[in-house]
């Protein structure tokens, strides 16, 4: 059994709360670290307790390869998480974290492990829909334009040579997580999704996030947030408001 005073590779807790009823987890996007969840515990729901992936290859993890394909890294990520799934918990990821989070969800039931009781996904099409215009093998001039466009790099990092010789490996590696793989149908999963979405997002439309509602037998929703891509910053407060609404409607479903 785990407890969140220990340091764990995988997982990080910046606000341990071991009153919690329900934990979260949460996966970062592409190149994104567990840093950009380090505070949301605040806005959060006093019965959860945020638990941020860290991924190999960035932050604390700096010297460790990154995953370049996607079925290793979730069944890493299963093996490193199932220590903590000894309390009820939801899913969260954003962009290639909501590909990871689904379908560790889908590795957790093929091993029997605990399942999470929501899934929320946000700024991603749905795994079935193939990733129209691919990342992770374009020349560098290219590569950084799109970025620019996307709005989620800051620009002192695509201007800086040195910065981007660290950058740039991890986020190819993390695009071909995103794109590589062809999509294996199973059985949907049991459990909510609720898909988050930015207005302004021409990688995940509200048409596309309609798509997600196949991959569950339970309730399905869409929300849409001012902005683009990155909503989840420009929107951040209405945004968490929401994920703290989904994790009060899970909490209250839990046994007393």
């Amino acid at each position: 059994m785990i407890t969140s005073a220990i340091r764990d590779p995988w997982v990080g807790v910046p606000r341990p709360n071991p009153a919690a009823r329900l934990r979260l987890f949460c996966v970062p996007y592409a190149g994104g670290g567990s840093s950009i969840f380090s505070a949301w515990w605040r806005e959060l729901p006093a019965h959860t307790e945020l638990c941020a992936v860290r991924l190999p290859g960035r932050e604390a993890r700096l010297s460790e390869p990154p995953f370049e394909r996607l079925t290793p890294l979730v069944q890493a990520l299963a093996t490193a998480i199932e220590p903590w799934l000894t309390k009820p918990f939801a899913l969260y990821g954003h962009s290639l974290g909501s590909l990871v989070c689904f379908e560790l969800a889908r590795e957790l039931r093929r091993r029997g492990a605990p399942l999470p009781r929501h899934l929320l996904v946000s700024g991603r099409r749905p795994p079935h829909v193939p990733v129209p215009d691919p990342f992770h093998d374009l020349p560098e001039p290219e590569l950084l334009e799109r970025l620019r466009r996307m709005g989620g790099t800051p620009e002192e990092v695509l201007r800086e040579p040195e910065l981007l010789a660290l950058f740039l490996p991890v986020l190819r590696a993390d695009f071909a997580v995103n794109e590589v793989e062809p999509f294996v149908p199973e059985a949907p999963l049991e459990c909510p999704i609720s898909a988050f979405g930015g207005v302004d997002d021409d990688r995940a439309s509200p048409v596309e996030l309609e798509g997600w509602r196949h991959h569950t037998r339970g309730a399905f929703r869409v929300e849409m947030f001012p902005g683009g891509h990155f909503f989840l910053r420009s929107a951040r407060e209405p945004f968490l408001r929401s994920i703290s609404a989904v994790l009060d409607h899970v909490e209250r479903g839990l046994p007393a």
